[in-house]
């Protein structure tokens, strides 16, 4: 009405003190409350809830009680790298951030949720993540992000050593870094430019380290004892064990047993790369034992001759230790019609201008817990200098913890002007409804 008085701008919520940051991983879940600019660890539970042969039950964190994990089964929320199970994923959650003496417990209605998820989402899977969050928590405010993009604000130059004038605060996005994920479910590569995403170029292997664990189990149940129930200690052992082989045709020479007869002099003395695993009893000892080779183990009578345990069941691992990780670079080693990671790389790179490619290739942080592989950064460095140009200059990176670098960038996005930008609040949920919610998220920062 003309000449009345102008209506005043709604006061816009009160900001959350507290903001909690949940990588939500098919393994283990990494979470933490940042409050203010202070920025501690993050708590690493499994992702799961477990039954032992005795039909105790143990949700998440409670899995550190057991003491005895052979034939345990394990019902996860997420598969293939998606929460499909919200029933289990609640309980979880609970036990964690809601129930009385749960170890990050919180107030909902008091806390901006940052949560991290998977490269190409399902939009059904989205949605009913954001009705959770606000209908059945009711969170204040909330992001919903893919979580490579939360690795572009950390300093990562000092990943590379890069002199610098003077040290940057992690408080930026990086403005290009190439973001390869291997985790449980899936290996991922995603572009990042200045925090975003670039959706086009995002590449996924169906490789990850539940697959590398059930190859393993098989191997070992081939040539030693049924492990096919014994997921946890055979994960455990990959874990211990393996590595990723730079020569992987000179590796398979060395460990071959030769013709029936005849036996090759590495074969029997190991040949540097053979391993004993001595398996858990859970009586005189809940974990396993990699040891080196002694080929007296693996004799009846020379191992009573030694004074060896007659109990003792041991595992001689030699190419098992190399075969497995490999499924990263070479999947059709399993019948796989997938390229391998290198490649991967490359696929993703091409449908990029040819411009940005110095500056990812000269950029690439590898998180996740299949980053931990003793060779795995040097063999992907190698294999993607092959796939490019001479003049590309191609650098390979590690965070000092893969396994919680997502977390940590997410934690300085916490404290970051754009988080205002991109977080939705409960109010704003129920005006706009749950597709705006969507439609915002995946915009993100920006179109790219």
């Amino acid at each position: 009405m003309a000449g009345g008085r102008r209506s005043k701008k709604p006061v816009p919520p009160p900001r959350p003190r507290n903001t909690l940051i949940l990588d939500n991983g098919a393994s283990t879940l990494k979470a933490g409350v940042v409050r203010g600019t202070e920025i501690g660890d993050p708590l690493i539970v499994p992702n799961c809830i477990a039954r032992d042969r005795s039909r105790k039950t143990y949700v998440a964190s409670e899995l550190e009680t057991c003491r005895d994990f052979s034939e345990i089964q394990f019902r996860r929320p997420i598969d293939r790298g998606f929460i499909v199970n919200w029933e289990a994923q609640r309980d979880i959650w609970d036990r964690q951030f809601i129930d009385d003496g749960a170890p990050l417990k919180c107030d909902p209605e008091e806390t901006r949720l940052i949560l991290a998820e998977p490269p190409n989402n399902l939009p059904v899977l989205q949605s009913n993540c954001d009705q959770i969050v606000f209908e059945e928590y009711g969170f204040a405010s909330y992001y919903r992000g893919i979580g490579a993009t939360f690795n572009a604000y950390h300093d990562v130059q000092s990943l590379f050593r890069t002199p610098k004038d003077a040290p940057d605060v992690a408080n930026s996005p990086a403005e290009a870094i190439l973001v390869v994920d291997s985790g449980y479910s899936h290996t991922t590569v995603t572009p990042v430019l200045a925090g975003r995403p670039l959706h086009s170029a995002i590449r996924r292997l169906d490789v990850g380290g539940k697959l590398l664990t059930n190859h393993l189990a098989r191997l070992l149940s081939l040539r030693h004892f049924d492990m096919r129930n014994e997921t946890y200690i055979v994960n455990e052992m990959k874990e211990a064990a393996s590595y990723v082989s730079s020569d992987f045709k000179a590796d398979m020479e060395i460990v071959w047993k030769g013709t029936r007869g005849d036996r090759r002099q590495g074969y029997l003395t190991g040949g540097g790369i053979a391993k004993d695993y001595i398996l858990p009893d859970f009586h005189r000892r809940s974990k396993g034992l990699l040891c080196d080779f002694d080929p007296n183990r693996h004799s009846k009578a020379k191992r009573f001759a030694a004074g060896a345990q007659a109990d003792e069941d041991v595992l001689a691992l030699r190419s098992e230790r190399f075969a497995v990780p490999e499924l990263v670079f070479n999947p059709s080693d399993v019948g796989m019609r997938q390229p391998g990671l290198p490649d991967l790389i490359h696929e993703s790179l091409e449908t990029l201008p040819i411009g940005l490619w110095p500056a990812l290739l000269a950029n690439i942080v590898v998180v996740g817990g299949n980053a931990l592989f003793e060779g795995f950064i040097q063999r992907l460095q190698k294999e993607t200098v092959q796939r490019f140009p001479d003049d590309c200059v191609v650098r390979v990176a590690r965070p000092a913890d893969p396994i919680t670098s997502t977390w940590h960038g997410a934690a300085h996005l916490a404290n970051h002007a754009h988080v205002e930008q991109l977080c939705v609040t409960k109010k704003e949920y129920e005006e706009y409804g749950a597709s705006w919610v969507g439609s915002k998220f995946a915009k993100g920062l920006g179109a790219v």
